[in-house]
Formats: C-alpha cells, structure tokens, sequence
C-alpha cells in the first residue's frame, strides 16, 4: 500500500509528532535533550520554520511550527534526523534507525486549534504521570511561554501575542488557559488528526486546506466549531 502523500503549506501551523522505534527511548541522558533541541534550532533556523511550541518526551517528540514555504517541515525534520540518528548510535553502541517509521504530522487551523495544541503538547509530562506540573519538566516550552524564562527556540504565534499587550500580561494569559482541562472531545480531535494525517479544524479549513493542496486530505472527522479561547 503506497505511503500517504505529505502536503505542508506556508504560513499554515504543522503539529509534528515522532515516536520511538517500537516506543523505546530516544533520550538517555540530558546531553541528548540538549542535543536534539540544538539541531532542531539550527534547522528551524535555516530553513525558515518558526517554533511556537515543543515537547521532549523520553520516547517520543511534539513540535508546533509554522513554515515559511511548502518544503520547510520536512526540510526540518531530515536535517535533525541525519544528525540526531547518527549521534545515539555513535553514544550508546546502537545501529540503525532509532525512529518508528516517518513522523506524523497534522495541518492546524490556528484559530480554531492552536492554543489548545500548545497546551496539548505543553502537558503531555502531566498525562504521561512525569511530573505533578508542567513547569517541573525541563524539556518542554511551557515555561518559557508561562513564566518568561527565555528560549531563543521559540518564535511567539500571533494568536500568542494577543493574549495581552504587554510580555506579562500574555505570559499571565497564556498561564491561565492552563486553569481549565481540555475536553476530551478536543483530545480525541487532536490525536486523530496526527496520527492521520489530518488537517484538524472546521469544515472550512479542510476545504481551504483541499483546494490549495488539490488533494482530498485525511481521514479523521471534520471538527466542530469552538468556543472562543478568552484568558
């Protein structure tokens, strides 16, 4: 069966997610971390890819970014995997691909969806039972994009930005949102659109996303309108 065909697009938000090979770890140590986040800085750098949001789990990656062209995320992500692969191999005495297969990726309709996809990615240590609170957890963007702590990785959404007009006020902003659980209905969402390959938002977004493309794209049922994401 042939390999679903990959689409990205400019300036539309791309939730990416990679899993270990049979979900072992790809993080030993935190010169990994430290590694990995080096080469994910000079690739998003160089080939024009802003990052809102990322987690480093112990087998698996989350990253929200938004390309500056079509060929930017892939771009992105050969570039890490031919120095991260590598790496681990030559650290720990392994051969071979240490990634499940070729990472999923779903198209976010950033009005609808990607202040909910930060959270989502920001409290995957709290849903793995890792830490009691995001903030404990290092390899994560919740504390730069909560507490202000800098992060030359991330480049601010300007959905982020309207939280408040000042850094505190949206730090503040941003903070709140983590007040309320996300809906199970929206997790669902979230999950299949990824592991499909589905762009998740309205209706409208998919047919947007399906003209641009001249694809038909995905898989996952269309969403539902949300509720405005007020701090």
């Amino acid at each position: 069966m042939p390999r679903k065909p990959r689409f990205f697009l400019p300036d539309i938000p791309v939730h990416i997610v990679q899993r270990g090979h049979s979900r072992e770890p790809v993080f030993f140590k935190d010169n990994d971390y430290r590694a990995y986040l080096g080469w994910l800085m000079e690739a998003a750098t160089h080939y024009s890819c802003a990052i809102h949001a990322y987690v480093l789990m112990t087998n698996h990656i989350h990253i929200l970014a938004t390309p500056k062209d079509k060929h930017g995320i892939s771009l992105m992500m050969q570039y890490i995997s031919r120095r991260y692969v590598p790496y681990i191999n030559a650290s720990y005495g392994t051969n071979g691909t240490i990634w499940e297969g070729r990472y999923k990726a779903s198209l976010i309709h950033d009005e609808q969806y990607l202040l909910i996809c930060m959270r989502y990615i920001e409290l995957n240590p709290i849903r793995a039972d890792m830490t009691k609170s995001p903030g404990y957890y290092r390899w994560s963007s919740y504390r730069a994009n909560t507490q202000g702590k800098e992060d030359k990785l991330l480049t601010a959404h300007p959905l982020y930005l309207s939280l408040g007009e000042t850094n505190a006020s949206r730090l503040e902003g941003y903070k709140v949102l983590f007040k309320a659980h996300i809906e199970e209905e929206d997790l669902k969402d979230i999950r299949a659109a990824w592991q499909t390959g589905t762009p998740l938002g309205n209706e409208y977004f998919k047919e947007k996303i399906e003209r641009k493309s001249n694809s038909k794209v995905g898989q996952a049922r269309r969403g539902r309108p949300k509720r405005a994401l007020t701090p």
